[in-house]
């Protein structure tokens, strides 16, 4: 039998990974600060073990109030997730915003409002 030849995958461009974080409704009512969360994630996103260290590998971009990252390298989504409330804890805006998954399209996060009158309508019944 003859010998299998695998062809090399490495001659392949890498995949590209872009994920985009909405921040329209906070940015809108001046609750947040965009630029201040782009710095903050060109700061803490890690590459290789190192906090900062984007390289050409990773960038993080503003578009009016949409961050966009792009990342040749594997990066979970969940971790754009966990960073951004990492950013409302500390600006102390945690308790009425939430991170969602946006329903069209699955690379890109939405941050919300809580339904706080919805709760309360619960609460007197």
């Amino acid at each position: 039998m003859a010998p299998v030849v695998k062809k090399a995958a490495a001659a392949s461009k890498p995949k590209v990974s872009t994920f985009t974080i909405d921040c329209s409704k906070p940015v809108d009512d001046k609750i947040m600060d965009i630029a201040s969360f782009e710095k903050f994630l060109q700061d803490k996103i890690k590459v290789g073990g190192k906090a900062g260290a984007l390289g050409e590998v990773v960038k993080v971009q503003r578009e009016k109030s949409k961050i966009v990252v792009k990342a040749e390298i594997s990066m979970a989504k969940r971790y754009l997730k966990y960073l951004t409330k990492k950013y409302l804890k500390k600006h102390g805006v945690r308790d009425w915003l939430r991170v969602i998954a946006s329903n069209k399209d699955r690379s890109v996060y939405e941050l919300r409002y809580f339904n706080i009158a919805d709760n309360e309508a619960e609460d007197e019944e």
